[in-house]
């Protein structure tokens, strides 16, 4: 991800997302595009799970190692593409590093999916 900062999402005073209101930029595209990627791996999104529901909103490598069939460096890769896709942050303490998702990409993904109509019934959402 960029350096740059994603643009603000829709406040609730707006009726559309992002998405259907004005065509995606060529970089908040390609912002948007590696966070999905990422989250396209059921391992990465595992992850991600994992380290939002964990105690304290942060969890350590050795915490969920365990919960995957996985060795530590292929559990490390998939952590470090969730973190240059700008889903997570760590930080390094003694041994062992902490993860932590990053609220502000999430909420990125969710407004730029978001409906177009924050009232439309959720059955004319299926039907389309």
């Amino acid at each position: 991800m960029s350096n740059q900062s994603l643009p603000l999402a829709a406040t609730s005073g707006e009726c559309c997302s992002p998405l259907i209101r004005e065509p995606l930029s060529t970089d908040w595209a390609g912002d948007l595009a590696r966070m999905f990627k990422a989250l396209g791996d059921p391992v990465r999104l595992r992850l991600l799970s994992l380290v939002a529901s964990h105690a304290g909103g942060e969890a350590c490598v050795c915490d969920i190692s365990d919960s995957f069939d996985l060795s530590q460096p292929t559990i490390s890769h998939h952590l470090k593409v969730l973190r240059e896709a700008g889903l997570l942050d760590c930080e390094r303490r003694g041994t062992w590093v902490y993860y932590w998702v990053l609220p502000a990409a999430l909420q990125q993904l969710s407004s730029v999916l978001s409906a177009a109509d924050p009232t439309a019934d959720d059955a004319a959402l299926v039907t389309a």
